[in-house]
């Protein structure tokens, strides 16, 4: 895994963090916007833009949300898959290959044309699966 980002943040103050593959024509984006966090996968060509979005958690519900956070944004070493961790935990993962996005509440379902999956739920058995990548 290459770690891409690595920084701090204060959950309900206004961020952006974004990330583009080592590899390949996409990155993604971590946002507060004072009320959710979300994650998104992005195109970078033809143009810029979301292809999916995960949410990651809702400010009010954030316990101790006024202690900073540590943020890391991973790639597999062939740029194929994006991870977001917050205080080293796995949040959410976009695999750009399999055009999939997973998170902790599998939320919102996506309806888009990129994502290929119905099963959004980031599960220790998933992220166990990609090992080795």
């Amino acid at each position: 895994m290459i770690l891409d980002l690595e920084d701090m943040f204060v959950v309900g103050e206004d961020t952006f963090f974004d990330s583009i593959s080592p590899t390949l024509p996409f990155g993604v984006t971590f946002e507060d916007d004072l009320t959710t966090g979300y994650f998104y996968a992005i195109t970078t060509e033809p143009k810029l833009g979301i292809l999916d979005a995960l949410h990651i958690y809702n400010v009010a519900n954030v316990t101790d949300k006024e202690k900073p956070c540590k943020i890391q944004i991973l790639w597999t070493d062939d740029g194929t898959i994006a991870s977001l961790l917050i205080n080293d935990y796995c949040h959410a993962i976009f695999d750009f290959e399999s055009k999939a996005g997973y998170c902790r509440n599998a939320f919102p379902d996506w309806q888009g044309d990129w994502a290929l999956i119905s099963e959004r739920k980031l599960t220790e058995e998933f992220i166990a699966s990609l090992e080795g990548r």
